[in-house]
């Protein structure tokens, strides 16, 4: 019989030795592994530090070793084996209809920064890209006063995001619209919230297999002939402007391609929001700097 901490410091040892990529929910392999002893064994998420010494028998440590078989196995991340993912402390459901969330937008979102952008007239918030609909959720939690819509052009992924609107109890305030980027959008909006397909092509073709389990339609920037990864982006600054009231910010996330956005829009003063990540991940734009 082996303790818990021992359990969790083998199955690290076994994900870091498979050279599995993390990125999902955790950047390292000791904390992955953490995660999926602690859900395979039904405890805690949070507990390990107090628990460390539990002792953990035989047919526990088979189930461990098996989940840990299949995440070597498979390459899927570790959210999909679970079903479940976090952002900002909020749970939600996953599966592979959709990307794991993990949007630096939720920062900004989450510790005021966005705040100071927004007004008393702030109504009315479009999630754009929805996914799994965790950046419409925690928008809906931080500001009791705003409707949200959230639009995808998956009906999977808006399947899903049903799932964790109802979880939350946001029904009545997050309205879920499929279409093809501008097309969902219905009236205007005093704040747009935006992780889209950016990645480019080089990119694409050199990602680790967990992120080409992730459905494609959802990174691959280059869906419409394109190579830098801002096919959509360049639809989305083109037009948004029509979807959005005068004191109205979008907020964009590009990820590593701010080379490549700001080479393609050169006269677009963005203004980059400090993330986790760095200050090259995530941007702003006023409607008077998008007209």
């Amino acid at each position: 019989m082996t303790t818990l901490m021992a359990t969790v410091e083998a199955a690290a040892a076994r994900l870091e030795a498979a050279g599995v990529a993390f990125g999902h929910g955790t950047t390292n392999a000791f904390d992955e592994a953490a995660w999926l002893v602690l859900w395979r064994l039904g405890l805690p998420l949070d507990a390990l530090d107090e628990l460390a010494a539990q002792p953990v028998d035989a047919s526990q440590a088979a189930a461990v070793a098996s989940l840990i078989d299949e995440r070597i196995s498979s390459r899927r991340p570790a959210a999909y084996l679970t079903g479940e993912a976090w952002l900002q402390g909020v749970p939600f459901f996953v599966d592979e209809r959709v990307i794991v969330p993990r949007s630096l937008i939720a920062e900004p979102l989450a510790d005021g920064t966005l705040d100071t952008w927004l007004s008393e007239r702030t109504r009315r918030v479009l999630d754009l890209c929805t996914g799994n609909g965790s950046l419409a959720v925690l928008a809906a939690l931080a500001w009791p006063d705003v409707s949200v819509d959230a639009t995808d052009l998956s009906a999977d992924a808006l399947a899903v995001a049903a799932k964790n609107v109802q979880r939350h109890g946001l029904q009545d305030r997050i309205t879920l619209r499929q279409g093809n980027g501008l097309a969902a959008a219905r009236g205007t909006y005093d704040l747009i919230l935006c992780n889209p397909p950016y990645v480019n092509r080089d990119s694409m073709t050199a990602l680790p297999p967990e992120y080409q389990a992730e459905p494609a339609i959802a990174l691959d920037g280059n869906r419409e002939g394109g190579h830098d990864g801002m096919d959509f982006i360049r639809r989305l600054v083109k037009g948004v402007a029509k979807v959005m009231t005068d004191d109205a910010v979008l907020v964009l996330e590009v990820g590593n391609e701010r080379a490549h956005f700001e080479a393609a829009f050169k006269r677009l003063p963005a203004i980059w929001l400090p993330t986790s990540a760095g200050d090259d991940q995530v941007l702003l734009l006023t409607k008077d700097q998008l007209t």
